[in-house]
């Protein structure tokens, strides 16, 4: 693993923390400089001030890709589990603030359809309600090692590994948050983990509009197979309340699935009355007993997730199976 020696991060902060007239790395001098952060090989001085230039200035599409490569040598892999289509690989990093988390419902749907669904991402929520918090309540326990991991996605078709066993490096990067209050480039990256190299469609989400045209960048260069979607409070599921706009990516080329929704809600979906994770368990529990409808946008991301996976042949197809889960029994 490339190594830069600490005379190199005065000239790179220099460059990145110049505020209005900062310039950006190379890909290659990108990629070494994240390449130390991950193997904790900068000092704690040098590493904060890094984090926070590069939180003032952004990333460049040259610097994503750099810290992408030094991402992608760290990440551990796993088999692609033998079914007749690709797994979903979905982050999960902020959890629930205001309204409930429904990130485990899109998983455990697409499970119905025996499509296997590797989400990683964090364990605790810093008072956020996050998605292994839930999916412990529905049973979904987190995988301590890739050796389970594996072992979940064979026999119960989902696992949730979190980052400090799928990329160490980047677990540590990710809990500067914590000790310095602000996100830093590891949230942005983390979102694109691959730890089946070109063999899942990954679920893609941001937060901030300018960085649609970053990550949309990226996906068509690099040529992955992805979902990109506008998140819920950070969480890559369509808004229950309003869809948004939600593109496919692969070799190179976008389509856009569904457009966004605009104007006002007709009628409001049925939701958790709380956010906590009990609450929001036995939410989902009833959703997939057929007493409560799935709300329509994540139906319409359901169906996304069947065609970018493989599952369905075509969007025609996918719309169709999705429909099946958007009927639902009156509780008795």
């Amino acid at each position: 693993m490339t190594q830069i020696h600490a005379p190199s991060y005065s000239a790179y902060i220099k460059r990145i923390g110049r505020g209005a007239h900062a310039t950006d790395l190379e890909e290659h001098e990108a990629y070494q400089m994240f390449s130390a952060m991950l193997d904790d090989g900068v000092a704690d001085l040098e590493l904060g001030a890094i984090v926070l230039a590069m939180r003032m200035k952004s990333e460049s599409a040259s610097e994503i890709m750099g810290f992408y490569r030094a991402m992608a040598e760290r990440t551990y892999t796993l088999n692609t589990p033998d079914v007749p289509c690709l797994p979903v690989v979905i982050p999960s990093y902020n959890g629930a603030r205001r309204q409930a988390n429904l990130l485990p419902l899109l998983a455990l749907l697409l499970r119905e359809y025996g499509v296997p669904v590797l989400l990683h991402g964090v364990l605790q929520g810093n008072a956020r309600v996050t998605t292994a918090s839930i999916l412990r309540e529905l049973g979904v326990a987190p995988s301590l090692n890739l050796a389970h991991a594996q072992k979940q996605l064979a026999d119960q078709k989902i696992a949730f590994l979190p980052t400090v066993v799928l990329c160490p490096g980047l677990a540590s990067v990710l809990a500067l948050r914590d000790r310095l209050g602000v996100r830093n480039s590891g949230h942005s990256l983390v979102k694109l983990l691959d730890p089946f190299p070109g063999g899942c469609l990954r679920v893609v989400n941001v937060t901030h509009p300018d960085y649609l045209g970053k990550m949309n960048e990226f996906l068509t260069t690099t040529g992955a197979r992805a979902l990109l979607l506008r998140g819920t409070e950070g969480e890559p599921y369509a808004n229950p309340k309003r869809r948004p706009q939600m593109d496919f990516f692969n070799s190179g080329k976008q389509i856009t699935l569904f457009e966004a929704e605009e104007g006002t809600l007709k009628q409001p979906p049925a939701l958790p009355a709380d956010m906590d994770a009990l609450t929001t368990a036995n939410w989902i529990c009833r959703v997939l007993a057929r007493e409560i409808p799935v709300p329509q946008p994540i139906i319409n991301q359901l169906a996304c997730c069947l065609f970018g996976s493989g599952y369905a042949d075509d969007m025609s197809q996918a719309i169709a199976l999705a429909a099946g889960k958007a009927t639902y029994l009156v509780a008795a």
